[in-house]
């Protein structure tokens, strides 16, 4: 066995009402006097509370997704005009990627205050969207000093928003097992995630419309994480589903961030940044369609998958949790239209990553993108392969 493994450094804290008391101690342990805030539309209620008992110099409500560049230059305009010296971010991937955009151009650090799943508070990939591309990269300097995670803040995020940002973290799991720097512990990491994912998952499944209750044992695909106690009736139990997502796509994104982005995170990048898509509806749509793809040049990934969902194998198990929460089905649904296919397809080729187990024709990506966009079963895409030259298995 040889491999190098990079770990990245931060504080972070787990709880239930623990806000402004956690959020409070970053900032006297950072020696904050001059913070700007960013926040997403759906997370003002936090970003109020917030304000109103630290020293805000200046506010930015309303991050939009994509990170587009003209919203980076003016916040970064506000950033200097003020000299903020800490950037304190309360939502979804938007804001917490628009302090990284911000973060990159001053240096300043970063607090994060998650209120999705997106994971985006435990990597240091940055990205901004200009003219319809949307470019990314990694700086240690992006990546969040501190992160505070309260329960309270996710209780009552939409079931369906909720499913498509839950599954936006598995994807961090899955793309991990075959990312660029893909070693051990990263499998190790999404192994524990998507088992807690899982889990989190579960109580979603018997809101309004749902198909009902997952099957499987409902214990295994890992240890229990924080804040489970077992029982499905529990009281509590719907919160404490909401700190197994949390603690999931933290380790998620943990694993994602030392293996490096996969071929579903560079297409659903891409997608995002061309075409206008939404994020974590994208991840939700396309996560099957990649796995399909790559699995018969991954076993050793579609096995671990297979386990921490409790199924035969990695592909049923996937699509039995996409139905039972109700996940996102098809790009058509979600903005993309049928005559960017064959441009999307292009787009597509050229991005995947040289790492990635198995080679991708323009028939292939054709394949790929049109099944994605309406909705087809994955399965057609996990077919043997005839031509192996150059393929790996992770």
């Amino acid at each position: 066995m040889s491999f190098s493994h990079q770990t990245l450094g931060q504080q972070v804290h787990f709880g239930v009402g623990n806000l402004t008391r956690d959020v409070r101690s970053e900032v006297t342990r950072h020696q904050a006097q001059q913070i700007l805030l960013i926040a997403s539309g759906s997370a003002v209620a936090a970003a109020d509370e917030l304000h109103a008992t630290l020293r805000i110099a200046h506010r930015i409500d309303g991050a939009r997704q994509h990170v587009p560049v003209e919203d980076v230059e003016s916040a970064c305009d506000a950033a200097t005009q003020v000299q903020a010296d800490l950037i304190l971010c309360v939502g979804g991937g938007s804001a917490i990627g628009l302090g990284k955009a911000v973060a990159l151009k001053t240096r300043a650090p970063i607090i994060a205050v998650p209120t999705t799943y997106a994971g985006s508070e435990a990597t240091n990939v940055w990205g901004v969207t200009e003219a319809g591309a949307k470019a990314t990269g990694t700086d240690d300097v992006v990546l969040p000093a501190g992160v505070v995670y309260d329960a309270e803040l996710v209780r009552d995020l939409p079931d369906e928003l909720a499913s498509a940002s839950g599954m936006n973290a598995l994807a961090h799991c899955i793309d991990s097992l075959w990312g660029p720097r893909a070693d051990p512990l990263n499998a190790l990491l999404a192994g524990e995630a998507m088992g807690a994912l899982r889990r989190g998952m579960s109580p979603l499944a018997a809101g309004p419309g749902r198909p009902g209750n997952p099957g499987g044992s409902g214990n295994s695909g890992g240890s229990a994480g924080p804040g489970t106690s077992g029982a499905a009736d529990s009281p509590g139990a719907e919160l404490q589903a909401r700190q197994q997502l949390q603690y999931g796509a933290y380790l998620a994104a943990t694993a994602f961030a030392s293996a490096g982005s996969g071929l579903h995170h560079k297409i659903c990048h891409m997608l995002g940044g061309s075409f206008g898509l939404p994020h974590a509806q994208t991840h939700a749509v396309l996560l099957p369609h990649v796995l399909a793809f790559n699995l018969p040049q991954a076993p050793a990934a579609g096995e671990r998958i297979a386990q921490a969902l409790d199924a035969a194998d990695a592909l049923t198990g996937l699509e039995r949790l996409r139905t039972q929460i109700g996940a996102p089905r098809a790009l058509r649904d979600h903005g993309l239209k049928e005559a960017d296919l064959d441009r999307a397809a292009g787009l597509i080729l050229e991005v995947v990553p040289a790492s990635n187990p198995r080679k991708m024709t323009s028939t292939d990506a054709a394949e790929l993108i049109r099944a994605a966009f309406s909705g087809a079963d994955a399965s057609a895409l996990e077919r043997p392969v005839r031509h192996l030259e150059g393929s790996r298995s992770p």
